[in-house]
């Protein structure tokens, strides 16, 4: 009973987190430096994962480990795990016999990647918690509160406050359509899902994002410092440019990036200077910003590509740190300027209807 339970979440859960990556490659690497064997130290690392899906594959990996290919080979049998860059930085790395330093680098660049996110999402909490207790109690007054006194102003031959007349109606139109309502949202959610993963929705959407005053120097700000750190991961381990920029792009997870990143490898394969092609491709600088390509520029002139990427990545952090402070600084202020709005336009239109019909009867 245990066993079909358990296959019933890995067909439901088949997304693999990055804290399970991270993890994974950091404890195989300590056990591979300690000279345990490959099919211990993978048993060993299974158990530092959560994901019932991920255990599922490490078993897999260890039943190749019989076949006796290499461990990059291992990992291209199941893609459903691991990224092409994740493999191309194993590869790269096993010509030189140094399979721990590898996994331990590209535990550190998802761990990055890992606290990156986190801190964002950890910046719009406060706000999203807000705007979620709002609607709350938005639709707990216009659904209940609301159609509770409702008689006491119909009893009334006053003319009601056009605040409060929007009240009624309001509340009208969500109490008795509130099924209705809730199926409408439902199927724009369904539609919401289905449609995002088309390449039209997300163009647009990232499009948005990246005009969105506030939102687009946090989101381009990340999207540089991933851009960034994957270039020095793969270029200290040796991969070629070309290679390495087609690789750069498939992790921006970003449509325009991607098409930018894929011209400029384009461009570089055609013996172009790399930041000569980033200026031919964004000529109003609109995607790289000067300091992005003038610290790359000094790759070019002293070759120490994975030493300036690093840097880039690391001053992006704090890019995207400070972006996210100030989106926050008015994020915060506007969440609870919504809350008081509707705070004021319910007192105000239930204090002043009231008020009237006081009025009236003295």
């Amino acid at each position: 009973m245990e066993t079909k339970e358990n296959e019933k979440k890995i067909i439901f859960s088949k997304k693999v987190k990055i804290k399970d990556k991270f993890n994974f490659y950091e404890y195989l690497s300590v056990m591979l430096d300690w000279w345990i064997s490959i099919s211990e130290s993978l048993e060993s690392a299974s158990d530092k994962v959560d994901s019932l899906y991920f255990k599922e594959k490490i078993k897999e990996l260890i039943i190749y480990i019989s076949s006796w290919d290499s461990f990059s080979k291992w990992m291209k049998k199941i893609p459903q795990i691991f990224d092409n860059w994740e493999i191309s930085v194993i590869e790269a790395w096993e010509t030189s016999w140094n399979l721990v330093d590898s996994l331990s680098k590209l535990s550190e660049s998802l761990k990055k990647t890992y606290e990156l996110r986190n801190k964002i999402k950890s910046a719009l909490t406060y706000p999203l918690i807000i705007l979620i207790f709002l609607f709350i109690a938005l639709i707990v007054v216009l659904t209940f509160v609301i159609p509770a006194i409702k008689p006491l102003f119909e009893n009334s031959d006053i003319e009601l406050p056009w605040a409060t007349k929007a009240l009624i109606y309001t509340s009208d139109l969500i109490s008795n359509n509130l099924w209705v309502l809730f199926l409408i949202l439902a199927t724009l959610y369904v539609l919401f899902i289905w449609y995002k993963n088309t390449k039209s929705w997300q163009r647009q959407i990232e499009s948005f994002i990246l005009w969105f005053p506030l939102i687009w120097k946090v989101y381009k700000n990340y999207i540089l410092s991933n851009a960034a750190l994957t270039l020095w991961n793969l270029t200290w381990a040796w991969i070629n440019v070309v290679k390495t920029l087609t690789l750069v792009w498939k992790v921006t997870n970003n449509s325009i990036y991607e098409d930018l990143f894929d011209k400029i490898s384009s461009k570089v394969s055609l013996w172009n200077k790399l930041i000569d092609s980033m200026k031919e491709v964004d000529p109003e600088k609109e995607y790289f910003p000067s300091d992005f390509t003038q610290m790359l520029s000094v790759w070019e002139r002293t070759a120490s590509i994975d030493d300036i990427s690093k840097k880039i990545s690391i001053q992006y952090d704090k890019e995207v740190s400070y972006s996210l402070s100030n989106l926050t600084k008015w994020i915060e202020p506007i969440a609870i300027l919504v809350s008081w709005i509707f705070v004021l336009w319910f007192a105000f239109a239930i204090f002043w209807a009231i008020l009237k019909i006081t009025e009236v009867v003295s």
